[in-house]
């Protein structure tokens, strides 16, 4: 059974700046991508950004320039850096972790960016 965990959401100011991090773990686990999806209220989710085997990063046109994700030390982590946000970033971030069969999702951790 795969497990997915994210943490590092909370409650910052309109320019603050806050930092994800999501481990995923589990039995013979050979990830292939990490990434990060976001949904606000009443939205429908949307991926935010991705980082793909050596290294290839991609991302959502609202958050380039802001956030950066990152893969950690350790095997199956990785964080998501972002700066510089606004209220509109206000949403449950999600983070997922995809194999070469399917793509395992966390339960979310809630980034709220007041004005």
């Amino acid at each position: 059974q795969v497990q997915v965990v994210e943490s590092g959401g909370g409650l910052v100011q309109d320019g603050g700046s806050l930092r994800l991090s999501c481990a995923a773990s589990g039995r013979d686990l050979s990830i292939v991508a990490m990434g990060w999806h976001r949904q606000a209220p009443g939205k429908q989710r949307e991926s935010v950004a991705v980082i793909i085997g050596g290294g290839m990063t991609s991302y959502a046109d609202s958050v380039k320039g802001r956030f950066a994700i990152s893969r950690g030390n350790a095997k199956n982590t990785v964080y998501l850096q972002m700066n510089n946000l606004k209220p509109e970033d206000t949403a449950v971030y999600y983070c997922t972790a995809t194999d070469s069969s399917d793509n395992y999702w966390g339960q979310g951790t809630q980034v709220t960016v007041s004005s």
